[in-house]
């Protein structure tokens, strides 16, 4: 996918190759940085690492943050389950994508 905005690894794409809204839809999650213009491999389906931005439970279902890290499900679209307990923002965890 080429990037429209720079993109980090292990954080969620909007379905516009972007940063997604806060609590927003999403495409997948980017497993290389990218620049505005280069190529980055996204996750679409199945399970992908993802950034926590704080703790979250092992089995809670997740939403996305504006920066693209996942937080534990609020008011948003569940673009995930977590696989694994994130104990804090920056852990990398494993999520089981949900299409959305």
């Amino acid at each position: 996918m080429v990037a429209v905005a720079a993109l980090t690894a292990n954080r969620f794409v909007s379905p516009t190759r972007g940063l997604p809204s806060d609590g927003g839809n999403t495409l997948g999650v980017a497993l290389t940085d990218a620049a505005i213009g280069q190529t980055a491999p996204v996750v679409t389906l199945g399970t992908a690492p993802a950034e926590a931005s704080a703790a979250i439970a092992e089995g809670a279902l997740v939403e996305v943050g504006a920066d693209g890290r996942i937080e534990t499900l609020d008011a948003g679209v569940a673009v995930g389950r977590a696989l694994q307990e994130a104990t804090g923002a920056g852990h990398v965890i494993e999520v089981m994508l949900i299409p959305n």
